[in-house]
């Protein structure tokens, strides 16, 4: 009874990928063989989907799509910073007694 659950839900996959989220570890090839000197063609697809992997999710996406990547999302200050308005810009002042 276990085999035949497990024969029908089993997903046999014939299309294998690298995880664009785990670190990839390259190992240097060895400089005396020829047959791992040969230059391969880049696949192009691939490489752009490893760089998309490495966006941050505002470069990736044109809005949030979580509850959490809400907040934060918009990082640009409302009103621009005026630094000759003495109200809103209180910058550090250096002291003969503060330097160090």
């Amino acid at each position: 009874e276990r085999a035949n659950k497990e024969r029908q839900w089993q997903l046999v996959f014939t299309k294998y990928t690298v995880n664009p989220l785990q670190p990839v570890h390259m190992v240097a090839r060895k400089p005396m063989s020829w047959h791992e000197n040969v230059h391969e063609p880049t696949d192009d697809e691939f490489l752009n989907l490893l760089h998309r992997a490495v966006l941050v999710p505002r470069k990736k996406y044109s809005e949030p799509q979580t509850e959490s990547q809400e907040i934060g999302w918009n990082t640009t200050p409302l009103v621009p910073l005026d630094r000759t308005d003495q109200r809103f810009y209180f910058p550090r002042r250096i002291t003969e007694i503060t330097i160090h």
